[in-house]
C-alpha cells in the first residue's frame, strides 16, 4: 500500500541525510569536540549568556548583509561657523558634583604628630582618640619603634616588586610562619594591604556558577569580593542563623528540582562586624556549614588581637580549633598596629593564592620594617596578657558608663570593643540619613570641643549594597586609664543631651 504523503517522507530523508552529513563533516574539523563541550558548560553554567551569543551572532548577520548607510548630503560649514561652534561648547564636568558629605573633607581634623591613644590637633588642642582602631595601644610602643628603625636601616624603604618575583624578603616568611602558630592553622600567606586581603582571597576560590551565602552586614571589602567573583550570591539577614538555614536548605532544594551540578559552595562572614559591633555565632556557622557541605570564610580582621583568652579571634573566644574554618582572614592595620593583612589555612588554600591572589601577584609586598612591626606586634601580644584583660575592662567599663544614655541606642556585643552609637527614632524626632548624619555630626563636633575625639561612621552608600543607619563608631582601647574612660562617657552623654533634647517626640 503506497503511503499517502510521499513528498513528506522523502522531506524528512533529506532532512535527515543532510543533517547526518554536516554532522559528519563538523566532527571532522580540528577542535569541534571542545567547542561543543564549551558550548554545552556555557550552557549549563550560565543559560543567559547562551542566549546573549546567540542574539550577537544574529546581528552580525544582519548587520553584514543590511545595506550600509551612507552620508552624501554633508553641510559645509565656514570657518567662522567652526569657531563659533567650538566656542559655545560647553565640556561634560570630568566628575560628578561633590555631595554635601564630600564637601566635608576639609573639615576632618588634622592631627599634628604621630597617632596614639593621645593626640594634638594641628591647632595645638589635645585629645582623647577614641575613634582609632588601636585597640592594644602598641602603635606607639617603644620596642616596635626601635625594631621598626633597625629594620629600615638594614633592608631599606620598600621592595619594590611583587612577592611571586624577587618582593619576599626573610622576614616576611617569618611573619607568616609566627602568625600560622599563633592562630594554630597548617600555613599562612600575607598581603601588603588590608583593604585588598579579603577582596582577593575570595575571587582566588570562588568563580561563575559557584554559589556563595554571605551575611547581608558583611563589611564594603567583602561585597567587593564578591562581585569580583562573579559567582551566585545569596544573602542571608544579618547574624540571623536561622534565615541562613533557610536560606542553604533552599539551595538545596534548588538544586534537587532543577538538577543543578553541584559547584563550589562557601559561607561568608565576619568575625566582629565592623558596621553593627557584634559578634557572629561561630559554633552555629561551623554546625551548618558541615550539615549543608559548605566552605567557611571568615573575615576576623577587627576580632584578631581583641576576642579570645590569648587574642588569636573567633576561634580562640569560642575554644573552636581553627582547623574547622576553612579560610581565617585578618588584618594587620589595626590590633598589631601595622599594615597589610593575611589569610590563614590549609598548605593548599595559601599555596593557590600566590599564583592567583591578584592582590598578592600584582601589588609590591609589605615593606620589611612594617613586616618587622607586626611581628614585634605579635609577640608583645603574647607576652603581655595584661593587654586584652585591660581592654576587656575598659569595654565592659564604658558600656556600663553609657548604659543608660538618653537619646541614642548602644549597638555591639559585650566583649565587643567596637561599638556604634545610633539615635534612638522612639525618643528623637529625626528625618531621612542626611538628617540623622547631621545630629550625629554635631555631637562629634561637641565632643571634640571637650577633648574627646569621635568618629561618624561613613559609608559610600553609592555603592553599598545595603542601607546601613548612621552611628558613630568608638573603639576602645587597653591604653585609657579608668578616669580616661569615665571622661570619655560623660562627654559624650553631655554632647548627646545638648544636641539631641530639643528634637524630643
Amino acid at each position: 500500500m503506497e503511503t499517502a504523503y510521499p513528498p513528506l517522507n522523502e522531506l524528512f530523508v533529506f532532512l535527515n541525510t543532510t543533517i547526518t552529513q554536516i554532522s559528519i563533516f563538523y566532527s571532522h574539523i580540528p577542535g569541534s569536540g571542545i567547542l561543543l563541550k564549551y558550548i554545552k558548560n556555557s550552557h549549563q553554567n550560565d543559560p543567559f549568556r547562551t542566549i546573549l551569543e546567540l542574539l550577537l551572532v544574529f546581528f552580525a548577520i544582519i548587520y553584514l548583509f543590511t545595506k550600509k548607510y551612507r552620508t552624501d548630503n554633508l553641510i559645509e560649514l565656514t570657518p567662522q561657523e567652526v569657531e563659533e561652534l567650538v566656542d559655545e561648547w560647553q565640556p561634560e564636568p570630568l566628575v560628578p558634583q561633590l555631595s554635601d558629605e564630600e564637601n566635608e573633607f576639609d573639615k576632618i581634623p588634622v592631627i599634628n604628630g604621630p597617632q596614639g591613644p593621645r593626640v594634638k590637633l594641628v591647632n595645638g588642642k589635645p585629645l582623647l582618640n577614641i575613634s582609632s582602631f588601636d585597640f592594644l595601644g602598641l602603635l606607639s610602643h617603644d620596642s616596635i619603634k626601635e625594631k621598626a628603625i633597625k629594620t629600615l636601616r638594614e633592608y631599606g624603604v620598600g621592595s619594590c616588586g611583587p612577592p611571586g618575583f624577587y618582593g619576599t624578603v626573610d622576614v616576611h616568611t617569618e611573619i607568616e610562619r609566627k602568625i600560622s602558630d599563633f592562630l594554630g592553622t597548617e600555613d599562612t600567606i600575607i598581603y601588603s594591604q588590608g583593604f585588598s586581603t579579603i577582596n582577593s582571597a575570595i575571587p582566588s576560590f570562588c568563580k561563575r556558577g559557584d554559589i556563595i551565602v554571605a551575611d547581608e552586614g558583611c563589611n564594603f571589602s567583602i561585597q567587593k569580593g564578591l562581585q569580583i567573583s562573579r559567582s551566585i550570591i545569596k544573602w542571608y539577614k544579618h547574624n540571623n542563623m536561622e534565615d541562613l538555614e533557610r536560606v542553604l536548605r533552599k539551595i538545596k532544594d534548588e538544586d534537587i528540582e532543577t538538577g543543578r551540578r553541584l559547584t563550589r559552595r562557601f559561607i561568608v562572614s565576619e568575625g566582629l562586624f565592623e558596621n553593627y559591633g557584634d559578634i557572629t555565632p561561630l559554633p552555629n556557622l561551623i554546625e551548618l556549614k558541615k550539615k549543608f557541605k559548605y566552605r567557611l570564610i571568615l573575615d576576623e580582621s577587627l576580632s584578631f588581637g581583641t576576642l579570645g583568652k590569648r587574642g588569636a579571634g573567633l576561634t580562640d573566644y569560642f575554644d573552636i580549633d581553627p582547623n574547622q574554618v576553612d579560610m581565617i582572614v585578618g588584618s594587620m592595620c589595626y590590633s598589631i598596629a601595622s599594615s597589610g593583612g593575611f589569610c590563614s589555612g590549609s598548605f593548599e588554600i595559601t599555596e593557590h593564592q600566590r599564583i592567583s591572589g591578584p592582590a598578592y601577584c600584582y601589588s609590591a609586598s609589605l615593606p620589611a620594617m612594617l613586616t618587622v612591626a607586626a611581628t614585634e606586634s605579635l609577640k608583645l601580644l603574647k607576652q603581655n596578657p595584661l593587654l586584652l584583660s585591660t581592654l576587656k575592662f575598659n569595654t565592659l567599663l564604658f558600656k556600663q558608663l553609657l548604659h543608660n544614655i538618653k537619646y541614642l541606642l548602644l549597638n555591639g556585643s559585650a566583649d565587643s570593643p567596637v561599638i556604634h552609637l545610633r539615635i534612638d527614632e522612639g525618643i528623637v524626632r529625626v528625618g531621612d540619613i542626611e538628617d540623622k548624619e547631621k545630629c550625629l555630626q554635631d555631637i562629634v563636633d561637641e565632643a571634640m570641643n571637650n577633648g574627646v575625639l569621635l568618629t561618624r561612621a561613613k559609608y559610600n552608600r553609592t555603592q553599598e549594597l545595603f542601607s546601613i543607619e548612621p552611628s558613630i563608631r568608638i573603639c576602645i582601647s587597653s591604653s585609657f586609664n579608668k578616669k580616661e574612660i569615665e571622661k570619655t562617657a560623660s562627654v559624650i552623654k553631655s554632647a548627646a543631651t545638648k544636641v539631641l533634647k530639643n528634637r524630643v517626640h
